[in-house]
């Protein structure tokens, strides 16, 4: 028997928050024919940036993350605002959270974070020949640390555990998996 999409009964917007919205689905098992009801977080669509030097320096932030009550060691990213392209939003995260500008932004596609109960993508760019061009903007929210490390030292700081985020594992997965594979 081929997989089919389930039927949707019907969708509604529970709540609305100011980073999501929590959808409630009712949908119907092609298989079972049962109804079931499915919590979907709508969010917009993200970005990750990986910004790299002409010396194959990597430019990480680190960010304390409320999720986790910790800081956490990652590349620029953020929501696309609205009206965004995600190239936009790409080159306005990677000044605004280290004040560095590239010489060229490059699309590496994108990953959905979770889609069991999360709608948005999150794509991937690589800022290449990346310089400090001026100061961080951070909003109130933010607090950044802006930390350079080389290229070649990025599997390590994954496989030790100081780079956790999985978004930003995938990012860094494309990156050497389709640009650059690490001597």
């Amino acid at each position: 028997m081929a997989l089919k999409p389930w039927k949707l009964i019907q969708s509604r917007t529970e709540r609305r928050f100011p980073i999501f919205n929590l959808r409630i689905d009712r949908a119907c098992s092609p298989r079972t024919a049962v109804e079931h009801d499915f919590y979907v977080l709508e969010a917009a669509d993200w970005v990750n940036v990986i910004p790299l030097t002409s010396g194959e320096e990597v430019v990480l932030v680190r960010q304390y993350r409320h999720g986790l009550r910790d800081l956490c060691l990652e590349i620029p990213g953020g929501l696309l605002e609205a009206g965004d392209s995600p190239q936009e939003a790409a080159h306005r995260e990677l000044f605004e959270e280290t004040g560095y500008r590239e010489a060229e932004m490059l699309p590496l596609d994108y990953v959905y974070p979770n889609p069991a109960f999360i709608n948005n993508r999150c794509h991937t760019f690589l800022a290449k020949d990346v310089t400090l061009k001026g100061r961080q903007v951070q909003d109130e929210k933010e607090d950044i640390e802006v930390i350079l490390k080389p290229l070649k030292e990025i599997p390590a700081l994954i496989r030790e555990g100081h780079i956790r985020h999985s978004l930003v594992v995938a990012a860094f997965y494309r990156y050497f998996m389709e640009c650059h594979l690490p001597d």
